[in-house]
């Protein structure tokens, strides 16, 4: 059935937007812990979830210089599904701006200590001021989700995994700039069950488990977990 607006036509389907998320994984105690925030109550989006740091790819995050660039299995596997739009660019800024959200959400700065020759965009000034340049090989690629169609903001999520030692700084505030994300916690995996989260960050928590559980590790080569709507149905789907 067709989705109606208030003057009974149909309503336009919105195209997902490139999205990315980032969880970072402390394993310096026997139990894993991982990264999660509560979401302003004033968003439309979501507002009160516990989430990962993350959200919205700009195109100018992809001409952001990095100290090392993405592993070949991972780009290749962000370069399945890309479509007609799809090239390393696109790949390296979704990475990027999971690293991107992750210092505006949670104030700690991914990458290694090192100089700037310059400064692509200025939502990365913060990083150059530290001296810290992205470093994209200390990401895993695992997990990609879109929203469904129908509701008001649509996103086509991709998910990574990255070490808590990957932090080369942190702002000394405990948050970040943003201020999107509250109550900053590094939770068990069964801590951050039992959390007022969203039903997908749920799924994400748990296939995160089962890469970590397979690979503590995290090499390059691990199979990428899609969730989607397709024929009517939210399938899961390994590629």
């Amino acid at each position: 059935m067709a989705v109606n607006d208030l003057k009974g036509k149909p309503a336009k389907r919105l195209r997902p937007r490139d999205a990315a998320s980032l969880l970072i994984i402390d394993r310096s105690d026997r139990e894993l812990r991982i990264l999660m925030g509560k979401r302003h109550s004033r968003h439309v989006f979501m507002p009160g979830k516990f989430v990962f740091p993350g959200g919205r790819t700009e195109t100018a995050d992809g001409r952001m210089t990095a100290i090392a660039e993405l592993s070949e299995h991972d780009q290749t596997k962000l370069l399945t599904g890309m479509g007609g739009r799809s090239s390393v660019q696109r790949c390296r800024a979704l990475a990027l701006s999971a690293i991107r959200e992750t210092y505006e959400e949670a104030g700690l700065f991914l990458g290694r200590k090192t100089g700037f020759s310059k400064i692509s965009h200025p939502d990365w000034a913060a990083f150059a001021e530290r001296n810290v340049m992205p470093d994209l090989s200390a990401l895993r690629y695992f997990a990609r989700a879109t929203t469904p169609p129908g509701l008001a903001r649509r996103f086509d999520t991709r998910f990574f995994i990255a070490f808590r030692e990957a932090v080369a700084d942190s702002l000394p505030e405990a948050t970040g700039p943003s201020q999107e994300l509250e109550e900053l916690a590094w939770l068990s995996f069964p801590d951050a069950l039992q959390l007022d989260i969203p039903d997908i960050t749920r799924i994400i928590i748990s296939e995160a488990k089962a890469v970590l559980d397979a690979d503590p590790s995290l090499a390059p080569g691990n199979p990428v977990i899609r969730y989607r709507m397709k024929y009517g149905r939210f399938v899961r789907e390994v590629f």
